[in-house]
């Protein structure tokens, strides 16, 4: 895994958009993806190494690992062109100056867009220091930072590594996505019990699963909801899908099982849009 500098952002991208999934769907919201990531779903390290040797993927390309292609996983990582190779270690004023190019500082500040700290995993430990140091950088800019509701922080990580207080302390919201077996990572790899608790110290949290069969439904209840005894009403599940095709039957799978096991049940709105449902 590379060395993040502590005193940079290594942004792979950064946009304005609306929140597509869990808790927080159809909130104005900009996305600061973090290059680097600890698991590779669907593919083995050896491919994402020679991936990473080629660099030849085009960004947003969806493609089949080798784990898939196995039988040993179901689905590969969608934003492996985002955050495998790519990413630019940027000063902090590159945030604070794109903010005010998208004409969203002031809303960012009072909260009214969420910014989204996104991967790759950004809870990779340089990446943590490095968004702390980021926000004391702000303060130094802008004392209206410092307010204790000004800006509306979320993090999206996968759950496999502790959220170091620093950053802790300063995040509104954790949304964290459990791994299945269906993504070809081991349990060894993808259940980390102390990150899931330290998840589950924080005032505002959700354990957010992409469910494809009910088979993933009684897994995320063995594997995390029933041994971290982790309360329902914190529990949301999408869909499994990468494309339009199959949207409205896909979310109606969805709902039934959220009817059926009492967990909040979301389709995922940027499907929706793709799907020209929505205009967003």
């Amino acid at each position: 895994m590379s060395k993040i500098d502590p005193n940079k952002l290594l942004i792979s991208s950064d946009f304005y958009t609306i929140q597509g999934e869990g808790i927080s769907s159809g909130i104005p919201s900009y996305f600061v993806r973090l290059g680097v990531c600890n698991l590779t779903c669907g593919m083995s390290r050896a491919f994402t190494n020679n991936l990473m040797k080629e660099a030849s993927l085009e960004d947003g390309e969806i493609f089949e690992g080798d784990l898939v292609k196995e039988g040993k996983a179901t689905w590969t990582c969608d934003s492996t062109s985002q955050w495998l190779w790519r990413g630019e270690d940027k000063e902090f004023q590159y945030l604070i100056d794109r903010w005010k190019e998208e004409g969203v500082y002031d809303d960012i500040l009072n909260g009214l867009v969420h910014i989204i700290w996104t991967g790759g995993e950004p809870t990779i430990k340089g990446h943590q220091e490095a968004i702390v140091n980021f926000f004391k950088y702000w303060v130094d800019q802008d004392i209206k930072a410092s307010y204790v509701d000004s800006s509306f922080n979320e993090i999206e990580t996968n759950g496999t590594i502790v959220i170091d207080l620093p950053l802790f302390n300063i995040l509104d919201q954790i949304n964290c996505s459990p791994k299945l077996s269906n993504s070809g990572m081991t349990e060894k790899q993808r259940i980390i019990p102390e990150a899931i608790e330290r998840i589950k110290q924080h005032k505002n949290y959700q354990f957010k699963f992409v469910i494809s069969t009910e088979d993933d439904v009684l897994e995320l209840f063995r594997d995390f909801v029933e041994p971290f005894n982790i309360p329902l009403k914190n529990v949301v599940c999408m869909p499994g899908l990468d494309d339009a095709a199959n949207f409205e039957e896909r979310t109606q799978f969805c709902l039934e099982m959220a009817k059926k096991y009492r967990f909040r049940g979301l389709t995922r709105l940027h499907i929706a849009a793709w799907n020209k449902t929505l205009n967003v």
